[in-house]
């Protein structure tokens, strides 16, 4: 099993320099989506409710000050050949491949509005610092019925 770290490397490899927001929830719906099409998760690390939408703290250690993100800044080498397996590399295929296309604060508002981050938040207000993690078991009930992958929400 990957880490969050070899998935986030490879959809820099991948799709270029971005923001650390758009990477992380990049991240995130990669994470969903293995979740539902696969019945397990790409890597065990958690995602927590913050108040701009769910992040990853291993992730979030290796690029904190940084807006944004360059291919190799995260330490990783290989992401693209070495790091993920074909299965891996078209489960985040399959969830970036429409998702790359829009902004962080636009997937940020995505997940405002999505039961996983808003049920992790329950009685924090916004802004308020919030640890909570983001059930796996959540996002997969959710995501399997509202995906939100490709421009008509399929699979």
């Amino acid at each position: 099993m990957c880490s969050v770290v070899d998935v986030a490397d490879y959809i820099l490899e991948k799709y270029g320099t971005m923001t650390t927001m758009k990477l992380q929830k990049l991240a995130f719906y990669s994470q969903a989506r293995a979740l539902v099409v696969n019945g397990t998760p790409l890597f065990d690390d958690d995602f927590e409710a913050w108040a701009n939408g769910p992040v990853s703290p291993a992730l979030y250690a290796l690029h904190k000050g940084r807006f944004l993100v360059h291919p190799g800044d995260l330490g990783c080498h290989g992401g693209k050949d070495a790091s993920l397996g074909p299965g891996t590399a078209a489960a985040v295929d399959g969830a970036c491949g429409f998702l790359s296309t829009l902004s962080g604060n636009q997937l940020s508002q995505m997940t405002h509005a999505e039961d996983p981050w808003m049920h992790a938040r329950k009685g924090c207000s916004d802004g308020d610092r919030c640890r909570t993690v983001i059930a796996k078991e959540s996002m997969k009930d959710y995501y399997s019925l509202h995906p939100v992958w490709s421009a008509r929400g399929g699979l």
